[in-house]
């Protein structure tokens, strides 16, 4: 079949690059993909939200099926778009409705979604910039630290937790008032803090069966030690101790299956990955919130372990079709590590040349913010650049692959964190 791919960073290219070893997909169109997706597909010059443009290319290209890698897409509609068309309605699409979508795109929405199917959360409460005084004194009753979450899609960079109370009523106004993350912070969800250790679960599901992913842990701050600013992803860890087979089961009763159930019983369309941000706290399960997408860079290191056919069970979501599908899962770690621009997330600088060496053993090289420059080379044009992901029987030697592989990749000014799975590493020992 044919497929079209959207999106453009690290995780698209991992989705392409497990498509593409799929006898199922005769062509893979990705738009508007990055210099490593062109290794594997072709690309198209056609932004995520440029729905027409999209369904132009679908016509064009004869495609059979969709799979939408971001959320931005998807929050806006999308798939209801598709839908709602008389020559692209009958094409399977992987990715929910804009209803099901607003689970990552209102924190508020997803937080009374989780109250009404008894999914365990912690408590909240939202507020609005009319209600700045209410939100004030809610503070002064709470425990510290606390974590403020803009309602909206802040690129990630929307949640702040706040050790002191002068810091958490200061952001509350700086949210609410000054619109610090812009019409995202219009609403802001005031939350207990959760102690634990965070992982990733991931779920396919076509709307009533649903298949659990390999789950994985990520390092979201810039700094070793998980010190210094949040950034979209700096490393991922798949499998992860923390998660037995105790755990996990606590996590599909709980989590899995209520969410699933909820979606069916309100009557929301979701064909799609769901992306459970949970803390265990003591082994017990609390979602911290939903995303409507593979994770990134989870997906780097998530993918690689799934062994059964990745375009049937794409075909599956998006057909309803997906209890018949047989989910294989290698046994082998995956481990990422994620290689950023100088100065990233604040500002970094573009176009520096990027040396790729010409074989890697035991490891992948995704591409997520790169491009090539008028000569044809290939250089850094985004904050998060390369994720290369180390397979092996034990952690130890997939984290070896990684690294060996990632300090044979040289650009200006290139960063990354050399304690990627160290804490689980020490955590096995």
């Amino acid at each position: 079949m044919n497929i079209l791919l959207l999106g453009s960073g690290g995780r698209e290219h991992a989705f392409a690059w497990k498509i593409a070893q799929s006898p199922k997909c005769s062509q893979l169109f990705v738009a508007p993909g990055n210099a490593g997706t062109s290794e594997v597909a072709k690309n198209l010059p056609i932004a995520v939200t440029d729905f027409e443009g999209i369904k132009a290319a679908i016509l064009t290209n004869q495609i059979d099926l969709v799979v939408v890698g971001p959320e931005e897409p998807l929050v806006k509609g999308l798939v209801d778009f598709l839908l709602a068309q008389e020559e692209t309605h009958a094409i399977p699409v992987v990715g929910p409705s804009q209803l099901g979508a607003t689970l990552e795109g209102s924190k508020d929405f997803s937080k009374l979604f989780m109250q009404r199917n008894k999914v365990p959360t912690a408590a909240y409460e939202t507020f609005t910039a009319d209600q700045l005084e209410e939100g004030l004194a809610y503070l002064d009753k709470q425990s510290l630290p606390i974590v403020l979450k803009a309602d909206g899609l802040a690129a990630g960079k929307g949640v702040l937790i706040c050790e002191t109370l002068e810091d958490a009523k200061s952001s509350l106004k700086e949210m609410l008032l000054d619109q610090k993350f812009g019409e995202a912070s219009s609403k802001v969800v005031i939350e207990e803090f959760l102690t634990g250790i965070e992982l990733s679960v991931f779920v396919a599901t076509d709307g009533k069966s649903y298949r659990i992913l390999p789950e994985a842990k990520d390092y979201k701050r810039i700094g070793e030690g998980d010190t210094g600013l949040n950034t979209g992803g700096m490393g991922a860890v798949s499998p992860v101790i923390f998660a037995d087979a105790e755990f996990m089961k606590k996590v599909e009763d709980r989590v899995v299956k209520p969410t699933i159930a909820g979606l069916a019983s309100e009557d929301i369309s979701y064909k799609g990955f769901l992306f459970i941000g949970l803390m265990n706290n003591n082994g017990d399960p609390f979602v911290i919130e939903y995303n409507v997408r593979m994770g990134d860079p989870e997906t780097e290191a998530v993918l690689p372990r799934i062994e059964s056919d990745f375009v049937d069970l794409l075909w599956a979501m998006g057909t309803g079709a997906l209890k018949d599908y047989q989910l294989e899962i290698s046994p082998d770690y995956a481990t990422t590590v994620v290689m950023v621009s100088g100065g990233y997330p604040g500002s970094y600088e573009k176009g520096f040349p990027i040396s790729l060496p010409e074989k890697v053993s035991g490891s992948v090289i995704f591409h997520a913010g790169t491009g090539l420059n008028q000569e044809g080379k290939l250089v850094n044009q985004g904050g998060r650049v390369i994720a290369v992901t180390g397979r092996g029987k034990e952690l130890k030697e997939a984290l070896e692959n990684a690294f060996s592989t990632v300090n044979q990749i040289h650009w200006e000014g290139s960063y990354f964190r050399k304690d990627i799975g160290q804490d689980i590493l020490k955590l096995m020992n």
